[in-house]
């Protein structure tokens, strides 16, 4: 599950209700209340709002206040006993972000109703539904939700996030890939981000200007990586190595000075012609760190590696669904997945520094994509003016065959997997996925009911 501790803000609003009118165990209420602080501060938030129990509006529009000054990128709803119902619609108008709605149990050792949380719950659900508001909802003792209360702050947390966020593009899509294309209008209405789109030219400045000492600073930290060239026993020569430290040094910075939270690069025909190098390395060693940073101008690739890292799993691997038989899929780009997600240096299929399939130019990189454990597919889209989403699980296991660049063989339950294809390009898929280590399904899909997202399984 996702560690939201560490994804999101430590402060975490959350608002437990109380009751002014006599009513269900209140002692009951002030025993759950102090579980659920303990239990939270245990997770490694600080709550904020809950310092007493919401009674009315006026006690609403206070703890947000709080809430709103902390910055809280999620807000918890409790009603260890059952609450007014037109309190949601007060929250509703200040909080416009998706909330958590935790159900919490009765009292198990009293023979009469003791909180009726679940229903108070269930009467929220009904009314933010109606009200075309989504949330995500939890239910049971604290310490039992552990791992669906970190999902739910997670992924409330990523679309707050994401109605805050800048994407970048650098020139526009490859040539021919139109599939990649982009509707800046779509992408504000659906996921709140700002596309801002930039000049392939004065990139390509900016790639040249760097300063030689920046760049032997970074060669320094590239050499302690350890990689050596493919098809030889030896480290990478530097004016094989600095080309791509201009390229990193200068897409880090324009992150930076830009604000952007992802970036799509149109990394050919221009790169590869103007500097004979492709940026795949350093697009490599960005997507380790965790930026999420696409190529061939995929912007909704790049905003998808963006939402995953929003949610805990890393921004993955952005490749080609390049040919499956019924239970496999082979997936493969030219050279630029996560340093991170490839095999470790010194085993036995390392990665190494090569040159492209097509072109031979450096500097890509060659190796295999770790096997053994438990992969998610996922990609997000743009079809018939609207967004959709598919993610499916499988395992990864060793290749069948070798081949230059980053590669990876999954296996998927149940197989039936041209007919999953089949069903997927009628959908409109575009000829990239995001391959992630872990099994990622259901957050995917909560995710798509969200942001009203079409959903593929």
């Amino acid at each position: 599950m996702p560690d939201a501790s560490q994804q999101v803000n430590k402060n975490l609003g959350i608002l437990i209700f109380g009751r002014k009118r006599p009513g269900f165990d209140q002692e009951w209420n002030s025993m759950i209340r102090t579980q659920v602080l303990d239990f939270v501060r245990q997770l490694g938030f600080n709550p904020v709002g809950a310092a007493a129990p919401v009674l009315d509006d006026e006690g609403i529009h206070a703890a947000l206040d709080s809430i709103e000054q902390a910055k809280c990128d999620a807000l918890i709803i409790i009603q260890p006993s059952l609450t007014d119902g037109q309190f949601a619609f007060t929250i509703s108008q200040r909080w416009q972000d998706p909330l958590i709605l935790w159900a919490t149990p009765e009292r198990p050792t009293d023979g009469k109703v003791s909180s009726c949380s679940l229903v108070g719950q269930n009467l929220w659900a009904s009314l933010l539904r109606q009200a075309h508001r989504p949330f995500e909802f939890v239910y049971g003792a604290p310490g039992a939700v552990r791992d669906e209360l970190l999902r739910a702050i997670a992924l409330t947390s990523a679309v707050r996030k994401l109605r805050r966020s800048k994407i970048g593009v650098v020139g526009t899509h490859a040539p021919g890939f139109i599939d990649l294309a982009a509707d800046p209008f779509l992408i504000r209405k659906t996921f709140g981000m700002q596309l801002h789109s930039l000049s392939m030219p004065q990139f390509i400045d900016r790639v040249h200007q760097v300063p030689d000492a920046a760049v032997q600073k970074d060669l320094a930290k590239v050499h302690k990586l350890g990689l050596l060239q493919t098809g030889t026993k030896s480290a990478p020569p530097d004016e094989m190595l600095a080309p791509d430290s201009r390229f990193y040094i200068s897409m880090t910075e324009l992150m930076q000075e830009a604000g952007l939270d992802a970036l799509a690069l149109q990394c050919w025909p221009e790169l590869p012609n103007i500097f004979k190098q492709w940026p795949y390395f350093a697009i490599s060693r960005l997507s380790a760190e965790g930026r999420a940073v696409s190529v061939e101008g995929d912007i909704d690739g790049a905003l998808a590696s963006y939402i995953s890292t929003l949610l805990g799993m890393g921004p993955g691997f952005l490749t080609d669904w390049l040919e499956h038989d019924e239970e496999t899929i082979f997936f493969w780009h030219p050279g630029m997945a996560p340093l991170d997600m490839c095999n470790g240096v010194g085993t036995e299929c390392e990665p190494t520094l090569g040159e492209h399939f097509n072109g031979a130019r450096p500097s890509v990189v060659d190796g295999p994509l770790q096997t053994g454990g438990p992969v998610t597919v996922s990609r997000i889209w743009r079809c018939d003016d609207r967004y959709h989403i598919t993610a499916f699980e499988g395992h990864a296991i060793p290749p069948r065959r070798n081949v230059s660049g980053n590669s990876l063989l999954m296996e998927v339950p149940g197989g039936k997997v041209p007919q999953r294809f089949e069903k997927l390009i009628h959908a409109g898929l575009p000829h990239h996925v995001i391959l992630h280590f872990g099994h990622w399904a259901d957050s995917f899909e909560r995710l798509a009911r969200l942001l009203s997202l079409e959903w593929h399984s």
